[in-house]
């Protein structure tokens, strides 16, 4: 038998995550974001990431069509921006200004990284697909990860 629901997540919620937010364009040009937690590497030969988008998730239409997508990992001062991405927001973008990858998605400014990446699988799983994306450009700055902890942010002491 599985184990019981609210245990599972109190268990995952002591593993710590880095905060990303994965953005992709639909059909028609326009940008789409969201706040990803499950979100890892994968192979460094090919260079392959993953990521998981849940069923119901706003994203998850996007994610479906899409040939690529660009992840940014934030820092710890951009908290703001996990939020913003994670909350009900019509137009996630408004008033934010982005740059774009060589793919054409939008790479959040000041991130500690971006990589733009080509969609090679996806692969239903439970109540997500899990996403793969071979990576194609890269870029970093120096910074402190935002991170994810027993369902709140957290900040990495030195």
């Amino acid at each position: 038998m599985p184990i019981d629901p609210e245990l599972f997540r109190a268990v995952l919620g002591r593993f710590a995550t880095g905060i990303t937010v994965i953005t992709a364009r639909d059909l028609d040009g326009r940008d789409h974001g969201m706040t990803v937690s499950a979100f890892s590497s994968l192979s460094l030969s090919p260079p392959l990431v993953l990521m998981c988008i849940g069923n119901e998730a706003t994203m998850a239409p996007v994610m479906r069509t899409a040939d690529t997508f660009a992840v940014s990992v934030l820092g710890d001062d951009q908290e703001a921006l996990s939020r913003r991405f994670s909350g009900r927001l019509d137009d996630r973008f408004a008033d934010l200004t982005v740059d774009r990858g060589p793919l054409g998605n939008a790479w959040l400014n000041d991130a500690l990284a971006t990589m733009e990446c080509r969609i090679v699988a996806r692969h239903p799983a439970g109540d997500h697909v899990i996403v793969v994306g071979e990576v194609h450009a890269g870029a970093t700055r120096d910074g402190r990860p935002l991170l994810y902890y027993r369902g709140g942010y957290a900040h990495l002491e030195r």
